[in-house]
Formats: C-alpha cells, sequence, structure tokens
C-alpha cells in the first residue's frame, strides 16, 4: 500500500506559520529580529523532537497515542542528569543509558498494546505512571549536573547563528522522512494505520511493527528529554509532562488522522512550529492564561474542522 501524505495541511500550516510570525512582528516591532527567530524555532524544536514518536504511533492507527512520552523524556533526562554528573567524558554513556531505557519502556507499550489486547491510551498511561515512580525513585537517591556540551548543543551557534539543536532536528526530521518514505517498515505502518485487517491478510503482522512503534516512540521521548534537560539547564522531577499533549496537538494539527494512515512528519513539525508561534503570540498580547487557552483551542478547532472536510481525509 503507498503512504497516503496530506500534503495540503502541512503547506497550510506552513503558511499559518508564517502569518503568526509577521503578525507578532506587526503588534511588537522589535520582535523580527534575526536572534529572536532563532530562539522561537529552537524552542519549536525541543517540541519537534518530542513528536517524532508520537507522530509513529498516531500512524499506526486504532486511535493509538502514546501518553507515556512525558514521563520518558523525564526518566532519559534524570538518566543523563544523574550518570552525567555534569562531564563531558561521562556524557555518552549517560545518554546511551538513557536511550536503552527509553527503547526498552517503549517496547513494554508495544508488548501490551499488540498482546494483551489493552486500548493504547490505557496501556500508555499505565506505563507513564509506572515511570513517574521510577523517577521519583531514581531522582530522589542521586544528584547530579548538565554536562556542558548538552547545554552547547541547544544554545551555542554553530553555523550562521544556528544552534546545533536546528541542525539535529532537520537530520531527524530527513531520517525519520526516510524511514516512512522508503523502507518497508514505513509502508507497513501506513498499511497497519489504514486498514489492519487487510494489512494482515497481506502477509504484515501487526504485532510486530506495534513493538517497534513503540520503542522508537520511547526512544525518540528520551532523546527529546535529554535535549529538553539541556534547554531548560534545571532538573525537576515533572520536566516532561507538560509535552505530553503539545506531542498530540502538534501531530494531529499537521494533518495526521488520529485513525491512523494519513500523514507526515513534516506536518508534525509545522504543528510544533504553530502551536510555538501561537503561544509566543498570545503571550506578547498579554492574554492571561484562560484567554490563551480559549484561543489556542478554537484555532485547533478551525484546523480540524477545515481537514475534516476534506474529501482526502474522509477516504
Amino acid at each position: 500500500m503507498r503512504p497516503r501524505v496530506h500534503l495540503g495541511s502541512t503547506g497550510l500550516l506552513f503558511l499559518l506559520c508564517l502569518l503568526l510570525l509577521l503578525a507578532q512582528g506587526l503588534v511588537q516591532p522589535n520582535f523580527l529580529t534575526y536572534a529572536q527567530v532563532i530562539n522561537l524555532l529552537k524552542i519549536a524544536a525541543v517540541l519537534g523532537i518530542l513528536t517524532i514518536g508520537q507522530t509513529l504511533v498516531v500512524l499506526s492507527g486504532q486511535e493509538g497515542v502514546d501518553l507515556s512520552i512525558g514521563a520518558v523524556a523525564t526518566f532519559g533526562a534524570v538518566l543523563v542528569y544523574n550518570f552525567s554528573q555534569g562531564k563531558n567524558e561521562s556524557f555518552p554513556i549517560a545518554l546511551g543509558l538513557a536511550l536503552m531505557a527509553g527503547l526498552s519502556l517503549g517496547s513494554l507499550n508495544g508488548v501490551l498494546v499488540a498482546y494483551s489486547r489493552l486500548p493504547p491510551l490505557v496501556a500508555t498511561l499505565g506505563v507513564g505512571t509506572l515511570v513517574q515512580g521510577l523517577i521519583v525513585w531514581l531522582g530522589g537517591r542521586e544528584r547530579g549536573a548538565i554536562p556542558p556540551i548538552l547545554v552547547d548543543l541547544v544554545s551555542t551557534p554553530w553555523i550562521l547563528g544556528l544552534p546545533g539543536i536546528l541542525f539535529l532536528w532537520i537530520l531527524l526530521a530527513l531520517s525519520v522522512t526516510w524511514l516512512l518514505r522508503r523502507t518497508y517498515y514505513g509502508k507497513a505502518l501506513y498499511a497497519l494505520g489504514s486498514n489492519r485487517r487487510a494489512a494482515y491478510l497481506a502477509g504484515i503482522r501487526p504485532e510486530r511493527y506495534l513493538i517497534w512503534t513503540y520503542a522508537l516512540s520511547g526512544f525518540f521521548s528520551a532523546l527529546g528529554g535529554a535535549i529538553l534537560l539541556g534547554h531548560v539547564q534545571v532538573m525537576h522531577l515533572t520536566l516532561g509532562q507538560a509535552y505530553t499533549l503539545p506531542t498530540v496537538v502538534a501531530v494531529v494539527a499537521g494533518g495526521t488522522l488520529l485513525t491512523g494512515g494519513v500523514g507526515s512528519y513534516w506536518g508534525s513539525m509545522a504543528g510544533a512550529l504553530l502551536i510555538t508561534l501561537l503561544q509566543s503570540v498570545l503571550l506578547t498580547l498579554r492574554i492571561e492564561e484562560f484567554g490563551r487557552q480559549i484561543a489556542f483551542g478554537v484555532i485547533l478547532l478551525g484546523l480540524l474542522a477545515v481537514y475534516g472536510r476534506e474529501k482526502g481525509l474522509r477516504q
């Protein structure tokens, strides 16, 4: 089955991001500086990296959503923080431990979804709660520090004032796009999301691909948690919790169907940019928290209504 990617919604999102950027420039004339735009892209990159796993899970279908992303991201950050002890030479080992932990926890999600027949929301929520307990236990037993190399990756300009995190985000985007468009795994994932029964009859084993999909989600969540640690430069035990629902919103706003089988990571990137810019505009306008939530909800519902009316999304 040929993967279906909804390019129209992605283009719409990128155009809307540009309009929001220009709107903020009009409201705050000193806003549109090169440094400020780079800072917004850096913030969007953190969310965008955490959104990779959510994109894969949603594409797998059956209303798949990974609610453990925030907890796994925090757990990855805790491992990097504790085991690196603020030393650059210890960072690769600490990051490796974090990524392996994310891969293992994601695999546990996949096994539960594939073999226990638990709904993805229930399975991932349960694993996320388990991980939160591990975070409290591990975070309360040891102290650590943030390795300078991680801070440099996120904040230090590399080329043309662009920090390393933006190059990493682009590299990951290209890699994920290749994975989805050019590999058998990607084609099987789209097939499972479109029609799991037909995919099974075509020889695709859903269990195998579900486990890999959730394992990759855990892997990228742990990686995103480490990047988030370098961004905020403060370790706390709820570091990634606030990012769980925004990853879902970014994926859906980017044109990926919650029923699976339609979408792309480029759309999720546009969704991450949209969320970041929208929050920035509302803060610039000094809108109070309730007003920001209302505006955010109205715009999101409007986007979903537009996508829902398009023939390609209903087929």
